[in-house]
């Protein structure tokens, strides 16, 4: 609608906004209609119209089977949209047109913003199914037409009220029409259900709606104007009421065809299923919240008694796999507190990665270990795994490239390469990669010596998470001038 608007018509940007939040509206108007609505706009030079907006309704047939934006429509050819744009009033004059044998009735309705017509609502409805019409469908079509008479005098939507029409209650959701004291003049059959979940046990017909739902809204003390006023329709509101039996979400629409007030449309919904869906949904969040939180504890806790241990040693061997050991604990721990602060199973690495380096720095003073690059948001299922990778390596580098007391460096460097949608032809996997290089400038690697039959603990972990665990690849290599480089090639889920 932007681009239509900007390319063939003289209207300003406060006047598009006003078509936006008309057209984030006027499914409530087709709805009530049972019609089809098409908004029209006569171009900068006057001689056309163009169509820049649709909307089909949900409780009829259409009368459109075409899509009708875009299309340019010469001035003279479609005398009631002249005559609504010039006059400034509905236009209901004139026989059904007949589009591929099925009749149509046309109306026009001026859009009317600060007392300037901006574009014609074509609303056409399909006759085919006419029939007597129901109580409710009378009521339908005579709210559409105190809505239509709104925008025609440029009350209707109103003004900084811009609705979620997916989050708010629709026309078949529930309904009720109030008259200008508030009683209820009638209530559809899902309105009633709904009313009957909060424990309504009569009729609504003829009761005050304000009060009515003040009594069934759990005892608050003194009566609640606020709720009482909403759901007597006196201001254009959203609200949800909730009792023992369920939740109601409200929406009032005042009704001022004429800019009097005659009354007000309630629109409701049973959210109750809804609701309680999601309160298991936050409480299943905090326990699994509350889980890691515990299991980053025990593996403090762990942690700690294994330095203890360390500590009563006689054996310097036996302290040093102790120690190795709680470095081990400890980057599984960092990973669980992440995740205990996290709403989902997702961390950002970059901090779990900062924290190892940290962690593993502390047992060579003087060795400098740096990251560059982004390792990114991962599952948990990969964030664990590798953070206890990530702790092998380093350890691994800074105590065997260096010699005793000598300086070094060691660099991880992250990136991530694809991030594509997963292939359907190759077994739904992504193409997206982490992959990942350590490299120190220390002695290198001993003449011979290959990663694979090494005997070493920390290799074997390594090999044994990043193949087996994580689906990637490991490789260690001689460094390009000096020293040793880790390559590691870890498949991960794409950015979304």
């Amino acid at each position: 609608m932007n681009d239509l608007v900007r390319q063939h018509t003289a209207l300003t940007e406060s006047d598009l906004e006003w078509l936006h939040l008309l057209v984030s509206e006027w499914q409530l108007l087709s709805d009530l209609s049972f019609a089809d609505l098409v908004l029209w706009v006569p171009t900068r030079d006057g001689a056309r119209y163009v169509s820049v907006a649709q909307m089909r309704p949900n409780t009829g047939p259409t009368s459109y089977q075409d899509d009708m934006v875009g299309h340019l429509v010469p001035r003279g050819r479609r005398p009631l949209l002249d005559a609504a744009l010039d006059e400034g009033r509905i236009v209901r004059e004139g026989d059904p047109e007949w589009r591929e044998e099925v009749p149509v009735r046309v109306e026009s309705i001026p859009v009317r913003r600060e007392g300037r017509v901006l574009g014609v609502i074509a609303r056409n409805t399909n006759l085919l199914t006419v029939r007597t019409p129901s109580r409710l469908e009378l009521t339908y079509l005579q709210s559409a037409s105190d809505l239509a008479q709104m925008i025609a005098a440029g009350s209707f939507p109103f003004p900084g009220q811009q609705v979620d029409m997916d989050a708010s209650p629709r026309v078949g959701d529930g309904l009720i029409r109030l008259d200008a004291d508030g009683l209820v003049q009638y209530a559809s059959p899902n309105a009633l259900s709904a009313y009957h979940r909060l424990g309504l046990a009569s009729d609504l017909v003829g009761h005050h709606l304000g009060q009515t739902t003040d009594e069934l809204a759990p005892a608050r003390g003194p009566v609640d104007e606020a709720l009482v006023k909403l759901a007597s329709g006196y201001a254009p509101r959203e609200t949800e009421v909730e009792s023992r039996g369920g939740v109601i979400q409200l929406r009032a629409i005042p009704l001022k065809p004429k800019g009097v007030r005659i009354g007000a449309l309630i629109l409701l919904r049973d959210v109750t299923e809804l609701r309680r869906r999601e309160r298991e949904l936050i409480t299943k969040d905090a326990t699994i919240r509350e889980i890691h939180h515990r299991v980053k504890n025990n593996l403090q806790t762990v942690a700690a008694l294994l330095r203890l241990q360390a500590r009563r040693m006689d054996s310097e061997q036996g302290r040093e796999a102790l120690n190795e050991a709680v470095r081990r604990v400890g980057s599984i721990a960092i990973v669980h507190e992440t995740l205990s602060q996290n709403l989902d199973e997702r961390v950002e690495f970059d901090e779990i990665a900062d924290r190892v380096l940290a962690m593993v720095s502390e047992i060579s003073p003087g060795k400098t270990v740096r990251r560059t690059g982004r390792f990114g948001i991962l599952d948990a299922e990969v964030a664990t795994p590798l953070s206890m990778v990530l702790t092998e390596i380093l350890q691994n580098a800074l105590e065997h490239a260096f010699a005793t007391g000598e300086r070094g460096t060691v660099e991880v460097h992250a990136v991530r390469s694809g991030g594509g949608p997963k292939r359907p032809g190759d077994g739904g996997r992504s193409d997206a990669r982490l992959l990942i290089t350590v490299q120190d400038d220390g002695r290198g690697l001993p003449e011979g010596f290959d990663p694979r039959r090494a005997g070493n603990l920390g290799l074997q972990i390594v090999r044994t998470l990043v193949e087996g665990e994580l689906g990637g690849g490991f490789d260690m290599l001689p460094g390009q001038e000096r020293g040793t480089r880790v390559i590691l090639d870890i498949p991960v889920e794409p950015y979304k």
